[in-house]
């Protein structure tokens, strides 16, 4: 698998991350993280786990029916096979950031959020 192949598979696994977000799946956004995961959303907090992330995505797509979650300026860095690092601009309804680090790892030939660190510079 050479770094093209690697950089197609995390785009286009993103890419469905962020349509069942904007469907409010939040069930399924939190399945893409790996049960040992961790998220930085700055600055609302850390989050460890699967559960853990989970809860945070219901409590925060409840509480404010964000959706319309698009990526800009995405950029993958090729660790190897199994790993990559997405970085990006976002913004939705409710707010706007970037994404400093989105570590996907593949396990049993699918890929996974191992790490999110990611910013909210602006609420609307």
């Amino acid at each position: 698998m050479n770094d093209n192949t690697v950089t197609t598979e995390v785009l286009e696994t993103s890419k469905r991350w962020i349509e069942s977000f904007n469907r409010g799946d939040v069930k399924a956004c939190a399945d893409k993280y790996t049960h040992a995961a961790i998220m930085h959303a700055r600055p609302m907090g850390s989050f460890e786990g699967r559960e853990a992330i989970y809860e945070f995505w219901n409590n925060f797509v409840s509480s404010t029916n964000a959706n319309n979650l698009v990526y800009t300026d995405s950029k993958v860095e090729v660790i190897d096979t199994n790993r990559a690092i997405l970085s990006a601009q976002w913004s939705m309804n409710v707010g706007k950031g970037f994404i400093a680090k989105e570590l996907w790892i593949k396990e049993n030939n699918e890929w996974h959020l191992f790490e999110d660190d990611f910013t909210v510079e602006e609420q609307f």
